[in-house]
């Protein structure tokens, strides 16, 4: 299935997670000033990457997958895309890719994570890989941040709330500070579903903001519209 973007494509076959809201919002959202430097942890498709390389003419983007034929798909996208010359793919997990390079620090790192901790196993594996997680998953990749962010970088993670709770505590516990938190809902009644946090390597005030989705059902409300209206063709 091909999605088309105003200034991309992306195709989506042999990804386990498609094109989601929780993806484009943290692609458009995450980041800010003149990164010249991104990570993106577990690109899928590459989406997210490709959003953050209109975003920030600038950037060089990085971007990780273990799954490997998720990997060749954001290979495809990359070399289609007319960022192409800023974009690099590698079909490791961000482990294994910091082991290869362990002098690598960002000015951004993004990641729309597995997080389903515990929970029921997918049917399906690759959906499996790409949603289900544990705790520890976590914590490495908190312990792994803590030391590849530059001096005044972050990372956004966009997170269900109960597993953003875990992050923020295990940042605590790896000298990480929380600095930014968006709430996302559905409606502007709604409680929040997700949480897009920010954390780095300095304590600041926390910038708390609120995003909703919809206005009525099937109707995007004008936040939305904004956030995405570089984007979707349909805004």
């Amino acid at each position: 299935m091909l999605f088309k973007f105003k200034q991309f494509e992306v195709e989506q076959s042999g990804c386990a997670m498609k094109i989601n809201t929780d993806g484009v919002l943290l692609g458009c959202l995450a980041g800010t000033g003149q990164p010249q430097t991104i990570l993106d942890i577990g690109t899928g498709t590459g989406v997210i990457a490709m959003m953050m390389a209109q975003r920030f003419p600038d950037a060089i983007i990085d971007a990780v997958e273990i799954d490997t034929s998720a990997a060749q798909t954001a290979q495809k996208n990359f070399k289609g895309s007319v960022f192409a010359n800023r974009l690099n793919v590698y079909p490791v997990g961000f482990e294994e890719y910091f082991t290869t390079y362990p002098q690598s620090k960002y000015n951004v790192i993004v990641s729309n994570p597995p997080f389903y901790i515990n929970s029921l196993e997918a049917a399906a594996t690759k959906t499996n890989l790409a949603k289900h997680t544990d705790g520890f998953f976590f914590e490495t990749l908190i312990k792994v941040v803590s030391t590849h962010l530059t001096s005044n970088g972050l990372c956004w993670l966009v997170l269900p709330i109960s597993t953003a709770v875990l992050v923020k505590q295990l940042c605590l516990q790896n000298g990480l500070f929380v600095q930014q938190v968006i709430a996302i809902q559905s409606f502007a009644h709604s409680e929040p579903h997700r949480q897009i946090i920010a954390f780095g390597l300095t304590e600041t005030e926390i910038v708390q903001q609120q995003f909703v989705i919809y206005d009525a059902p099937k109707v995007y409300s004008g936040q939305y519209q904004q956030c995405l209206r570089d984007f979707f063709t349909i805004f």
